[in-house]
C-alpha cells in the first residue's frame, strides 16, 4: 500500500483533490464530525475539561467555537481528545485498505500532529489566495476568529510546500488535476 498525504491550505481544495485520485479516503474533518456525533467518551471527555461551553450531546460545533474563542488554549485541550480518536479511526482505515495499492490522506494538521513519515508521498495543493477565501467565508459556520486561531496551530505554508514530493496548483477544474494525478500515480506506483 502507498499512502499518500494531501496539504494546502485551509479551503485549498484538499478534500476536492483527494477523492480525485480515486483511491480510499481517510478524512480527518469527516471523521471528527462523527465523533463529534457519535462518541458519548468524546463529549465526556470535552465536558469535563470545557464545562463552561460544551453543553449538549451531540457535541455543537458552535459550543466548541465559542470555547476557542474563550480562550485560545482551549484548542489544545479539545485537541488532545479528539486526535487520539482520529488516530484510531485512522489505524482501523488502514486494516481495511491494506489490500489497495494507494491510500490518501486527507489530514489538515498532518504533518503538525507528527502522523507523516517518510514513507508518505506528500502533495501539496496550491490555490490562489483570493479563491480560498472566497470559498471558505461561503462554509457553514464560519468564524474568522476560529479560522485565524486554526491558522496559529498550523505549520507555514511555504514548510508544507518544500516538505512535499508533488504540487498540484488548483484551479477548481477536474481536467487538469486529473492529469496532475496521473503523472502523480505513475511515477510513484
Amino acid at each position: 500500500m502507498i499512502i499518500i498525504g494531501i496539504l494546502g491550505d485551509i479551503g485549498s481544495g484538499k478534500t476536492f483533490i483527494a477523492k480525485q485520485f480515486g483511491y480510499p479516503v481517510f478524512n480527518a474533518d469527516t471523521e471528527v464530525t462523527s465523533i463529534y456525533k457519535n462518541s458519548k467518551f468524546c463529549y465526556k471527555k470535552l465536558k469535563n475539561i470545557l464545562p463552561k461551553y460544551i453543553k449538549s450531546f451531540p457535541v455543537n460545533k458552535i459550543e466548541l467555537m465559542n470555547a476557542i474563542l474563550g480562550n485560545k488554549k482551549n484548542i489544545y485541550k479539545i485537541s488532545k481528545i479528539v486526535h487520539p480518536l482520529v488516530r484510531k479511526r485512522m489505524k482501523l482505515f488502514f486494516l481495511k485498505n491494506k489490500n489497495k495499492k494507494f491510500v490518501i490522506l486527507d489530514i489538515p494538521l498532518l504533518l503538525e500532529n507528527k502522523i507523516y513519515n517518510k514513507k508518505i508521498f506528500l502533495v501539496f495543493i496550491e490555490s490562489k489566495k483570493s479563491e480560498i477565501l472566497k470559498r471558505i467565508k461561503k462554509r457553514k459556520n464560519f468564524n474568522k476568529q476560529v479560522f485565524s486561531q486554526l491558522k496559529k496551530i498550523q505549520l507555514p505554508l511555504d514548510y508544507k510546500k518544500k516538505k512535499s514530493d508533488f504540487i498540484i496548483k488548483n484551479n477548481f477544474t477536474k481536467k487538469n488535476i486529473k492529469k496532475d494525478i496521473r503523472n502523480i500515480l505513475s511515477r510513484i506506483s
